[in-house]
């Protein structure tokens, strides 16, 4: 039996929660470019909370941008979908499993863009989301007068002057936009292409002046877990359990952030976020992005290679190992949240250390760490070196587990050139790829058999790090030292 509005009723109540009948009569106010499970499992699932608790009562209308793939299961399933999440809160396993019915269509910008113009006239529309990848997010200059225009900037523009021709320009017809694409500042970055490319387009200056004036970009920050569909084994038994196929299933973890930055009226349109907690409408975000790009993401970045060279393949099979969380815990700790380069009260870090620990403990998400990898070099530099830098500002002495993560990263990174442009590195007779946009670097400069060299070759490069990290006392010996610890294989 597959999911559908049809089938609710022949669904095992107990087992799940079920929209209710009224909820497919709401009216759409949101228009959402991009289908992914991230905003399917965070900005939707709020959403739907907030429309189960008669807060929001509006729907999503979603536009699928790409030309790959097809719209068919959405079609098929009526727009619903479950959302299993699971994790590990103050040390208690929760799980949740919910059908959320916030999506009323998803129309394709390449055959139904009309019908995506006429959600631009739709007077009850109040929100525009988007996550198009940070690749999306960049100026093309187009005619946004194409049917429809090929960049998501030349979309948006193309919606936002087909409901101000529609309102007359009407001070009240403007709306709420806000982006999810991974980059800082990512709505004041979006606002700013938009407005170029008006006026490339050479649009009235009556237009501009709304756009500007009656239309709020905001700067957000996402953060949630969601690996997308069940692995098979779990679908199976998902499928068995609640008596129904559901082709568009995300798994995601039970932590979920969407920290907007906006003022008082911005909170009173998105009012979904009085549902939950995970949704913080604030006129400045900084402290929400330094507590997820340090605590959790430079964790992830100085744990990685550590972890991977000590045998587990995913964060959650080094979090049952002893000493392995006793090392994690430390860095989060003693080193990471004091070096935090932005002034965050203690009991907060604290509070999001041991939510980053629960995190990483979930035992049912799969995160791997080479995956965590990925362009790893450029994460050391973003994630850690701030970090780095500030530790020594306050402590002026190495730090012992952030030099153990550099001293693992450089290992990690002992590669050689493969087939067709790979790298690869060896652990224990085992290979594994490496995908960094400096890993013809790394592969030279290990053609040297000295190690301590190559150490203080990598500390010194400041193309790699915007710094001499050789420079600060101790820190080459102490990574060193730490390096003959993990070199093994």
């Amino acid at each position: 039996m597959i999911l559908s509005k049809y089938n609710l009723k022949r669904i095992n109540k107990t087992a799940i929660e079920l929209p209710a009948e009224h909820l497919f009569e709401l009216p759409e106010k949101v228009l959402q470019f991009g289908t992914g499970v991230l905003l399917r499992g965070l900005p939707d699932y709020y959403i739907d909370k907030a429309n189960r608790a008669g807060v929001f009562n509006g729907r999503v209308v979603v536009v699928k941008s790409t030309d790959t793939g097809t719209v068919d299961d959405f079609d098929k399933q009526d727009n619903l979908y479950t959302i299993y999440s699971k994790g590990i809160v103050n040390g208690q396993q929760v799980s949740e499993q919910v059908i959320s019915s916030a999506i009323s269509r998803v129309l394709s910008a390449a055959n139904e863009w009309d019908e995506i113009l006429d959600v631009a006239r739709n007077p009850k529309l109040k929100v525009i989301i988007s996550n198009t990848t940070e690749v999306g997010i960049k100026l093309v200059k187009e005619d946004v007068r194409k049917h429809p225009p090929a960049s998501f900037p030349g979309k948006l523009l193309a919606v936002l002057y087909e409901r101000y021709m529609a309102f007359n320009g009407s001070a009240d017809s403007g709306l709420v936009i806000i982006p999810t694409e991974l980059i800082v500042d990512n709505g004041k970055k979006l606002e700013a292409i938009i407005l170029e490319l008006a006026h490339l387009n050479k649009l009235e200056p009556n237009f501009m002046d709304w756009l500007e004036s009656s239309n709020s970009f905001c700067n957000s920050l996402v953060d949630r877990i969601v690996p997308g569909r069940p692995d098979s084994a779990s679908e199976e038994e998902l499928e068995s359990k609640n008596g129904y196929t559901d082709n568009l299933g995300i798994m995601a973890e039970t932590y979920s952030l969407w920290a907007i930055e906006g003022d008082d009226k911005i909170k009173e349109v998105l009012s979904f976020g009085q549902v939950d907690e995970g949704v913080v409408i604030t006129p400045d975000i900084e402290l929400f992005r330094e507590l997820k790009l340090r605590l959790l993401n430079g964790t992830h970045t100085l744990c990685c290679a550590f972890a991977y060279l000590s045998g587990f393949k995913t964060v959650k099979d080094a979090m049952g190992d002893v000493q392995f969380t006793k090392f994690i815990t430390q860095l989060v700790f003693d080193e990471i949240r004091p070096a935090i380069p932005y002034e965050i009260d203690d009991e907060v870090a604290a509070d999001f250390g041991n939510k980053v620990l629960d995190r990483f403990r979930n035992p049912y998400i799969r995160h791997e760490w080479l995956s965590i990898s990925v362009q790893y070099s450029t994460k050391i530099k973003m994630r850690v070196i701030p970090l780095l830098l500030n530790y020594y500002k306050l402590k002026n002495a190495a730090p012992v587990c952030m030099a153990l993560g550099f001293a693992a990263f450089i290992r990690f990174m002992h590669v050689e050139a493969g087939d067709e442009g790979q790298y690869i590195g060896t652990i224990n007779n085992e290979e594994y790829k490496v995908t960094d946009s400096q890993a013809t670097y790394f592969a030279k400069i290990w053609e040297n058999p000295d190690s301590d060299a190559v150490i203080q070759n990598i500390l010194k490069n400041k193309d790699l790090w915007d710094a001499d990290l050789d420079i600060l006392p101790g820190f080459t010996e102490a990574v060193t030292e730490q390096f003959n610890r993990v070199n093994r294989g």
